[in-house]
């Protein structure tokens, strides 16, 4: 009992941690792109370059984009909470609900609340205010992370491959179709992964104290996959930004098309090893989470 009430506890620990860096990560995201003048300038060379080659991916970006509604949400909302009831999982369906409700929520208040300085950076988009974190983006994560919680542990590694990738391309579809700039794809991830570590510590305070932890159920080299691949993306990404920051400040619309391109992959490749990271991160964790036997 002591050794398993130890695991417990540094579960718990684990997961606190997790949510205050990624909500610390959130505040550093939303502090550089909105409150100074070159994360600005990095948003909007990065939706002045998704111009490259956009009616070449209109079509697929519409597909994403349009898929993603409140009816959508609602029944992948129903379907997750379904399969963690046929296993027989209550508090896994209702931690799972939460979890959407929470991250599409608290986006919406954010976006909300937020503001945005206007420092002339882009005046085409200055009377627009401030989308950050991005409604669409939310939805996707949220829905990828509550599968990765409530699916069987057979599946589970699929299925988080697949919701990440989808997260990914709605992340990236935001910013393909002019919708959201970067950092509200970024900073909604984030905002998901912070709620994914709070619905964590929900499910082990009431796990029973009969509950079977499995090893086997670690899923550690796919999570070690998709978290190396994530962070690849992200030394990219940092690469590419930095680049650009070391050229001359001047307008998007007067940056070279090499440069506007840089933008754009580099942003795009910080949209998807972000979601890769949180959605890693869960893998990792969810057996402790969800255990094989629940007692």
């Amino acid at each position: 009992m002591r050794v398993r009430e130890t695991a417990r506890g540094w579960t718990a620990v684990w997961l606190v941690v997790l949510a205050l860096v990624q909500a610390a990560a959130f505040l550093v995201v939303w502090r550089f792109a909105l409150h100074t003048e070159v994360g600005q300038w990095l948003d909007t060379v990065a939706l002045t370059g998704n111009r490259i080659g956009q009616e070449r991916i209109d079509g697929p970006v519409d597909r994403i984009l349009n898929a993603m509604s409140a009816v959508s949400l609602l029944v992948a909302t129903a379907v997750i909470g379904f399969i963690a009831l046929i296993r027989g999982r209550k508090a896994l369906a209702v931690t799972a609900t939460l979890l959407i409700a929470g991250a599409n929520v608290s986006t919406q208040l954010l976006k909300h609340f937020l503001t945005r300085p206007d420092f002339g950076v882009d005046p085409e988009r200055a009377a627009a205010g401030n989308s950050l974190p991005s409604g669409h983006t939310a939805v996707a994560a949220s829905v990828a992370i509550a599968l990765i919680l409530v699916l069987p542990r057979k599946v589970r590694v699929l299925g988080a491959f697949l919701g990440a990738g989808y997260a990914a391309a709605a992340g990236v579809a935001t910013l393909s179709a002019g919708w959201h700039r970067p950092s509200d794809a970024v900073a909604a991830f984030l905002l998901v992964g912070a709620w994914a570590a709070a619905a964590g510590l929900v499910l082990l305070f009431f796990q029973r104290e009969r509950a079977t932890i499995s090893p086997e159920d670690a899923h550690r080299v796919a999570a070690a996959v998709l978290g190396l691949g994530g962070l690849l993306a992200l030394v990219a990404s940092g690469l590419a930004l930095s680049w650009l920051v070391d050229l001359p400040e001047v307008p998007a619309d007067e940056l070279s098309r090499r440069s506007l391109f840089v933008g754009y992959a580099g942003s795009a490749a910080g949209i998807v090893g972000t979601i890769a990271v949180v959605a890693a991160l869960v893998l990792a964790t969810v057996h402790r989470l969800v255990p094989r036997y629940k007692g």
